[in-house]
């Protein structure tokens, strides 16, 4: 059994902490089911499923912690984990940046769970594998995809008083379309919290279409081009920049977010007017649970508004040491769009390239958030609203900062890992050369 009720886990986790001895003590607890199916070659290649369950003890003499691990929860190892996390504390040297747990706290009702999803039968994923595969035999393409379904918990609890839960669902699908004379490829992403949202047929056909339009691609000149990037492809160098939104980075000089004259960018305008880039683990499209892994609230917060930077996130140790509050880090990211649908910004573009999808992105300037990568699985040049043909895949060299500054249109949201992402027409998106690969 891996998913546990409310009460239940609270009887567990009481249990456990009436064993501690330490000064302090958190102990948490996660469990999960989940079910997939993979396919390749337009056959079935794996499917499976899982049960799973952990519990976490953490606990603290002074500023000396150890951290133990168990996966059976009856009394006799329970006790033996908690014994085991003390034995670690008091062989474990100071930690000079030790926080005490927090106390009890408040945490709004959360939205993550949807009973259908935690009831996807085998079935139900057969027939996801089935809606890839036989259209695209049909077409003579090639699918190879991954569909899995996933129901969990989370809980915590600690010495100071504090308890949470939360339960969430998901499901992930990732399919990639090969034309079967090896010259044309196409890729689609989906994910929900709720099952009933996703269609496996639609999405297949997206792929399938990608794929055989972009057959005998041609080779154009690297340069400086107006794109327009799929909310996959946007989403993959947004992520890296959020990942700049560490207050304590930005106040020690090591990341975008710091300041030439010290400190952090909060406050400055570093991006168009048009960008305004939140949280919230109450969204009706992205939900997450309303607490972070220390037990704090998750709330709606704004990072970016109207291009000028609102929040960093703060821990609770470096916020004690800049006598702020803290600000947990995000759960998931919205970034505002508008009404424009794919159709339409090719439409409105007199010269451009359609970007499906980035991969293999590195780091070039951790301090400019420049990167490198590639386009892949669907890279089309338009020429007068129309898109005329496919072009080679090219590496490019990007910061999602620039990009945010070279804003011509933003479009409509779409889901993508969790996040809300609008399509996106850029000026002057830097392409360096070309890759044979399709």
């Amino acid at each position: 059994m891996a998913i546990y009720t409310e009460e239940e886990a609270r009887k567990i986790l009481e249990k456990a902490l009436s064993f501690s001895k330490a000064d302090t003590c958190e102990i948490s607890m996660e469990g999960n089911n989940s079910g997939n199916i993979r396919y390749a070659r337009n056959t079935v290649s794996t499917s499976g499923h899982s049960s799973n369950q952990t519990l976490v003890v953490q606990s603290s003499f002074g500023k000396k912690s150890g951290t133990a691990t168990i996966d059976e929860f009856d009394d006799a190892s329970l006790e033996k984990v908690v014994r085991r996390a003390e034995e670690l504390a008091q062989l474990s040297p100071e930690n000079p940046e030790f926080v005490e747990p927090l106390g009890p706290q408040d945490y709004d009702a959360s939205i993550s769970y949807n009973e259908s999803t935690a009831n996807v039968s085998p079935e139900y994923r057969a027939q996801v594998a089935s809606s890839s595969i036989e259209p695209a035999a049909a077409q003579d393409v090639t699918a190879a995809g991954y569909f899995v379904d996933r129901s969990g918990f989370n809980a915590m609890i600690n010495s100071k008083g504090l308890f949470a839960y939360n339960k969430d669902t998901n499901v992930e699908f990732t399919v990639t379309m090969r034309t079967n004379d090896g010259t044309g490829s196409g890729w689609v992403t989906r994910d929900f919290n709720d099952v009933s949202k996703f269609d496996a047929a639609e999405a297949s056909n997206v792929a399938i279409k990608k794929s055989l339009m972009s057959r005998e691609a041609k080779a154009i000149e690297p340069g400086k081009y107006t794109v327009i990037l799929e909310p996959a492809a946007a989403s993959d160098l947004l992520r890296n920049m959020v990942r700049s939104f560490n207050a304590r980075s930005a106040d020690e000089g090591r990341s975008f977010m710091s300041a030439a004259e010290g400190g952090n960018k909060i406050g400055q305008k570093i991006v168009d007017e048009r960008v305004t880039f939140w949280s919230d683990p109450l969204h009706p499209e992205v939900p997450t649970a309303t607490f972070n892994g220390s037990g704090q609230p998750l709330k709606k917060t704004v990072w970016i508004e109207n291009g000028v930077v609102k929040n960093l996130a703060y821990d609770r140790f470096w916020a004690a040491e800049k006598g702020v509050d803290p600000v947990p880090f995000p759960s998931n990211g919205i970034m505002a769009g508008g009404d424009a649908s794919l159709e339409d910004l090719i439409r409105d573009t007199k010269k451009g390239i359609l970007v499906t999808r980035l991969w293999y992105i590195r780091s070039v300037d951790p301090q400019t958030l420049l990167y490198t990568g590639l386009t892949r699985d669907g890279t089309f040049y338009i020429e007068n609203g129309k898109i005329k043909h496919p072009v080679k895949n090219f590496r490019f060299n990007e910061s999602p900062i620039i990009m945010l500054n070279n804003l011509e249109t933003l479009g409509q949201q779409v889901r993508v890992d969790g996040n809300l992402i609008p399509y996106m027409k850029v000026r002057d998106f830097t392409f360096t050369s070309l890759s044979d690969a399709v």
